[in-house]
């Protein structure tokens, strides 16, 4: 059981602090935020801190830390506060709901990983990885760090899933299939062929659109 910081104070960290208080072992002790954003000086019955100094009232040796953020900015924005947050010298914890099937997956931190996921053996989850829920996550293969999954996704087997990437509602992967870094596969899109990188592909079957020229992630 550890005594849990939280990053955010909107739906997400809302969320988190539900599952984690109805269904871990963890206790919520606390919510920050960067000083920029920080309006409130408590949430859900909680102080909220400024992130710049969470480390002098809620120290690593003590607590850990969950950044369980959207997939804004390409994942890179969650990047940043897990890495800052690493900085300060926090131990993560992982959300796994006791609702998703796994079989004893290798699982990193940070990772948000809700309810009706099923990830099948052999099939391995890297560090700040959101799985939202109801996804099929194949056997044999491989997620990399910084990666979003929406729901009602299906990674087929033995794909190997590259940083950065974000899958939208009701999208499909084909086995055997390398998503490469930072592909954004749109709503109800399928992918049947190997993706470039930072490409966004949309449609059945899924096909890269153009990147316009002012556009860079």
């Amino acid at each position: 059981m550890a005594k849990v910081v939280i990053f955010g104070v909107m739906d997400t960290a809302e969320l988190a602090h539900f599952y984690l208080t109805h269904d871990s072992e963890h206790e919520v002790v606390a919510f920050t935020l960067t000083r920029d954003y920080l309006k409130e000086t408590e949430f859900r019955g909680l102080p909220v801190v400024a992130f710049e100094e969470v480390e002098t009232l809620y120290p690593p040796q003590e607590f850990k830390f969950f950044a369980p953020m959207t997939g804004r900015g390409m994942n890179k924005n969650r990047e940043r506060i897990y890495l800052e947050a690493k900085a300060k010298g926090y131990e993560f914890i992982s959300y796994i709901s006791s609702k998703a099937t796994t079989f004893g997956n290798q699982i990193g931190e940070n990772c948000f990983i809700l309810e009706d996921n099923t990830i099948q053996p052999f099939t391995t989850i890297g560090n700040n990885v959101v799985l939202w829920s109801g996804n099929h996550i194949g056997h044999h293969g491989q997620i990399k760090d910084h990666v979003f999954f929406t729901s009602h996704v299906v990674m087929s087997g033995h794909c190997v899933i590259e940083p950065y990437c974000f899958f939208g509602v009701n999208s499909t992967i084909r086995d055997y299939l390398h998503v490469a870094t930072g592909t954004l596969v749109g709503m109800a899109s399928a992918i049947y062929k190997d993706t470039e990188e930072w490409g966004v592909y949309i449609g059945n079957p899924a096909k890269k659109l153009p990147k316009p020229s002012h556009e860079t992630y």
